[in-house]
């Protein structure tokens, strides 16, 4: 960088001064009527004027018009160079779905608008002030999309294109509260991984790995470069990002086997234009989204998370999409109940050694679905946005020439079976794949905690399938102190053995951040299986290991996980197969206690001196913490219920 003298910047060419002060704009007619200027809102007439003057031909302008929305990020050149960069490779390529699926609306003779929301990147605000800024994106961008879909009221559908951990449950909320539009939503797709080399979340851990010795300079430099097979999509692993995909093909919102597409590659631009015409056609025969987001919906799309065991932000999510419908918010015993019934199929990174990529195909959404149909777990006359009902979707896709091409395909490129990554419920149970969730209570969370059960290291689990730990607990209440105690190799490092406390970390504290870089380095860390963590956060989709957040009350709420000292003894249960768990204070002082014994020492202690509130958090994220409070909080989605909101302030 150098700085730039002051007449370099104020002064131009000459060239530039000769200013054009009229132009004879768009040559042709608009095609208005008598009824149009009599009746219409003056917005509807003027509108035709604003789509003349930027250039589209003004005989075409009374076509149907359907809003694109995307969460489009970064400028590239026509040959795909980056001029720009955009945050992430999620958003990276989106704007060659939308120019799709534009190119199709307009063969389809219709108007196609287009319209931008960027979303950030949780790997790249990992450990960062940006990273008290996520979750509370996520209804800030619902909001501008709503209001970019109000904002073109001439609209007669929505499409919706995302990628990403917090743009794609945006977009999901935005479709699923446009109850009397037609709506279809197209995932961004995945990325591909390296040919060699490591997936973008083992590479977030290389600082640790440093920090241990475990890895040299130059191979940390090397593997940072190129985890990122290719320039679109999002990670290469089953976490926020590729389960907010599955989750949206689930609810029935994309055409079958969208999900998981690997971006910038025909199958995926041919995805957008198919979505497109599938968006024509739902408009045509009348068909809204209040026809596909249905409780039948959601059942399915908690159902195929199960199965996938996909992020545990999905939790938070999908309650959220739920509300935005008008439904009713799944609940914890829901999601206990759902995981208890559905057994996990899909062997896929962080849980299993298979890349995204290779789910697709597999067969995707559909071909999990088809195991879960033969299962009777399947809400089958749920309405797609096919125009079809989901058993005839799974019907055409039984005995497609896709299903069987792109599964021959994964044989000969990877050497891989299918059945090896999406497993039939017998082979996943001799596999030894476990349900997804478990959501732990005791003394130290009475309100309940999730830990994706199915991700604990199998051999610290006992011969039962009972995940058993008791050891000291070692409190933080600011993230950075903890990555700091992670990376220490001395004396006041974070030993095998130890329970990881992290608190002042939820919504009231720090925007519920995603503490990924902890759990991230204890997994790929030596003797990282060896210490559990606990949290008033989350965590990332990605995360594994024995790591239990969402703990509620949170620790700034008046939970007792804020009463605890450093050298506490904690007691966690987790029971793989029954899905129970607990997690429990068992010791004071040297003193050994019972459960409840427990319960009465935390509710005696006062709270520790150290709570607060990050002193980074913006105000923005202060004030989304409080109207999500009053809307249910995290077990209710994180949204802003506006009756409840109201009713508080008139009290």
């Amino acid at each position: 960088m150098k700085a730039t003298g002051f007449q370099t910047l104020v002064e131009s060419d000459r060239g530039t001064f000769e200013v054009q002060t009229a132009a004879a704009g768009p040559s042709g007619r608009l095609p208005l009527t008598a009824e149009m200027l009599l009746e219409r809102p003056s917005g509807d007439v003027f509108g035709l004027t604003q789509n003349a003057g930027m250039g589209w031909d003004p005989r075409e302008l009374g076509r149907p018009q359907f809003l694109m929305l995307g969460t489009n990020g970064g400028l590239r050149a026509a040959d795909g160079r980056p001029i720009a960069l955009g945050y992430h490779t999620g958003h990276w390529e989106i704007g060659l779905l939308m120019q799709a699926a534009a190119e199709e609306l307009a063969a389809q003779e219709c108007l196609p608008f287009a319209a931008f929301c960027s979303d950030p990147c949780d790997g790249r605000t990992q450990g960062t002030v940006g990273m008290m800024d996520s979750l509370a994106y996520r209804n800030d961008a619902a909001m501008v999309l709503r209001r970019l879909v109000r904002s073109l009221p001439t609209r007669k559908g929505v499409l919706g294109i995302a990628t990403c951990d917090k743009g794609l449950p945006a977009m999901m909320m935005t479709l699923a509260s446009m109850r009397a539009l037609p709506v279809v939503l197209v995932p961004g797709g995945v990325t591909l991984p390296p040919t060699n080399g490591e997936d973008a979340g083992k590479v977030q851990s290389i600082g640790a790995r440093f920090a241990h010795g475990e890895l040299t300079l130059e191979q940390a430099q090397d593997l940072g470069c190129r985890a990122c097979g290719s320039p679109g999509g999002g990670c290469q692993f089953l976490g926020t990002a590729a389960t907010s995909q599955v989750v949206g093909e689930a609810l029935g919102l994309s055409l079958p086997h969208s999900a998981l597409a690997p971006s910038g590659q025909p199958i995926w631009t041919d995805m957008a234009r198919r979505s497109a015409r599938a968006l024509v056609s739902l408009a045509a025969r009348g068909v809204t989204a209040s026809a596909i987001v249905t409780d039948a919906a959601i059942h399915n799309a908690m159902v195929v998370h199960a199965a996938f065991g996909g992020s545990t932000n999905l939790l938070l999510h999908t309650p959220a999409i739920a509300h935005a419908a008008g439904l009713r918010r799944p609940t914890v015993d829901d999601w206990i109940a759902v995981n208890r019934r559905v057994p996990r199929l899909v062997d896929t990174l962080p849980n299993g050694p298979h890349p995204t990529v290779r789910a697709f195909l597999a067969g995707g959404v559909p071909e999990v679905m088809l195991h879960l149909r033969r299962l009777g777990l399947l809400e089958e006359s749920a309405l797609t946005v096919s125009g079809e009902t989901l058993g005839r979707v799974l019907d055409w896709w039984e005995s497609s020439e896709r299903r069987r091409v792109l599964r021959e395909r994964l044989r000969r490129a990877d050497g891989v079976a299918p059945e090896d990554v999406i497993m039939d419920p017998d082979r996943a149970r001799a596999r030894g794949l476990t349900s997804t969730v478990t959501f732990p209570r005791g003394n130290l969370a009475p309100e309940g905690s999730v830990i994706k059960s199915t991700a604990i290291d199998p051999s610290v689990v006992d011969a039962d399938g009972v995940y058993r730990k008791t050891g000291p607990a070692r409190v933080f209440v600011r993230e950075k102190d903890a990555i700091a105690a992670i990376k220490n190799p001395g004396a006041g490092g974070i030993k095998a053995g130890d329970v990881l406390v992290l608190i002042c970390r939820g919504p009231l504290g720090a925007g519920m951040e995603e503490i990924y870089q902890i759990t991230a380095a204890l997994k790929h860390l030596s003797f990282g299986k060896h210490v559990a963590v606990i949290t008033d956060a989350r965590f990332s989709g990605v995360s594994t290991g024995a790591c239990i957040g969402h703990v509620g009350p949170e620790a700034l709420a008046g939970g007792p996980i804020g009463t605890l000292r450093d050298g506490d003894t904690i007691r966690i249960v987790i029971d793989r197969n029954r899905l129970e768990g607990s997690i429990d204070l068992v010791g004071d002082a040297g003193r050994a206690l019972s459960s409840e014994e427990g319960a009465r020492v935390l509710a005696a202690r006062a709270p520790r001196p150290d709570l607060s509130p990050d002193p980074e958090i913006a105000d923005d994220t202060r004030l989304w913490a409080a109207l999500q409070q009053a809307g249910g909080g995290t077990w209710g989605g994180c949204v802003y219920d506006v009756d409840a909101i109201v009713g508080a302030l008139r009290r």
